[in-house]
């Protein structure tokens, strides 16, 4: 049987909802601040956002960020977490927080090489020094109410969605459901931090429903879906996103774990959901990749040496707003880029700040394009730009998963 309902400390405003796809704008607001959505957050795995200080996070609008409940347990620990009064003091960030275990990730499952999974959790050897750990639900959710994060997740159990193993994936599945009503009864501070399940099942779309069904039922203040971005195929992604939205509360935040391209945030809010992170954007950045409305520069490219344009013309990020607009921008050119990016660690920061910047625009943009009922056009223009135009480039699953939700890339 299904725990009570616990208390909720989030509000969500449904403000506008596409009349073609399935996408929705909405405000929620959490105890550190309102939040649109749709939204990309960034990840700051160790309370730091590689590449930014808290200020510059800040200034991209940024208001809530990840943290990761494992990565803060080893270091600095819940010992000094509880001293110092939370990772918002910690890290010096007044707005929001969500934190979860790199079980939702990719992260666990790499780490799964040194691990095993059994009722009482996941036992591995620490990657920094070997030591035997025992990780629980009900560990998970003592340290992330020690960090103080306003959105924590459930401890769940997930194995790559290209596994062939179906017994074990509906094992994994059958799991997280009751690891999350043991996250749930272990949970002490529910009226100031929200919990949020995450929906297991892999490919299999009768395994998603089941999982849905019951997670659903244990009402918590918001819903993920996890386990993907493991290297399935993208039209595989798309009808596990589409069905699990389908089956979900319209007046909940919808959260897609680990998702962060921009082609795949654009299809997903088409889908339905509300909420994505990923380490692409920043992770990129240190290799000298700028994110463009045209795709990816690699500004370590010597074609750039003599590039005086800003890293994208008409972008509002600090480093490609002109010196003399207002607020003051750093008027930086490719050519900048080129010279500082290979040497110097001002080329990653730099690059980290306008893609930071770029992910939280497109959502932005998207979530105006929403408002005022236009989202279809809005698809179509962010492909036509990526591409040049060319349709004949557009991406198979991208042009099946919208034309299922009513948008047709390859008609006017």
């Amino acid at each position: 049987m299904a725990p009570v309902p616990m208390p909720s400390a989030l509000t969500f405003e449904l403000l506008a909802k596409c009349s073609v796809t399935k996408a929705r704008a909405a405000t929620l607001h959490l105890p550190h601040g309102p939040v649109p959505l749709p939204i990309f957050m960034p990840v700051a795995t160790q309370a730091s956002l590689k590449g930014l200080t808290p200020d510059q996070l800040a200034d991209t609008g940024c208001r809530l960020c990840l943290n990761n409940t494992y990565h803060l347990g080893l270091k600095p620990g819940q010992a000094t977490l509880e001293a110092v009064g939370g990772a918002h003091k910690l890290q010096a960030w007044p707005h929001n927080i969500l934190t979860a275990d790199s079980t939702g990730s990719f992260q666990m499952v790499s780490l799964l090489k040194l691990a095993q999974v059994t009722e009482e959790g996941v036992r591995f050897l620490s990657p920094h020094d070997g030591t035997p750990m025992l990780l629980t639900p009900e560990h998970s959710i003592s340290l992330q109410n020690t960090i103080g994060s306003d959105i924590i997740m459930q401890l769940d159990d997930v194995i790559a969605t290209t596994s062939p193993d179906h017994a074990r994936m509906l094992e994994a599945m059958q799991r997280s459901v009751r690891w999350l009503d043991r996250c749930i009864d272990a949970h002490a501070h529910p009226e100031r931090q929200n919990l949020f399940c995450i929906i297991q099942g892999g490919l299999d779309l009768e395994l998603r429903r089941q999982c849905t069904a019951e997670m659903v039922a244990r009402d918590t203040p918001g819903i993920a879906i996890g386990g993907l971005s493991g290297g399935e195929a993208k039209d595989a992604y798309c009808r596990v996103v589409d069905t699990c939205t389908g089956l979900l509360p319209e007046k909940k935040p919808r959260y897609v774990m680990g998702v962060g391209y921009p082609e795949d945030l654009v299809v997903s809010v088409a889908l339905g959901a509300d909420m994505f992170d990923c380490v692409w954007p920043t992770r990129t950045a240190r290799f000298g990749n700028a994110i463009t409305a045209h795709g990816v520069l690699n500004l370590r490219n010597a074609t750039y040496a003599t590039d005086f344009r800003a890293i994208e013309p008409g972008c509002q990020c600090p480093c490609c707003r002109p010196a003399d607009a207002k607020p003051p921008g750093l008027g930086l050119t490719r050519a900048y880029i080129y010279h500082v990016t290979a040497k110097e660690t001002a080329g990653a920061h730099l690059l980290t700040m306008h893609n930071v910047h770029y992910q939280l625009d497109l959502m932005r943009r998207a979530r105006d394009a929403i408002l005022q009922d236009r989202y279809p056009a809005f698809v179509r223009e962010f492909f036509a730009a990526l591409y040049a135009g060319d349709r004949g480039k557009y991406p198979e699953w991208a042009v099946v998963a919208l034309r299922g939700v009513g948008v047709d890339l390859l008609r006017e």
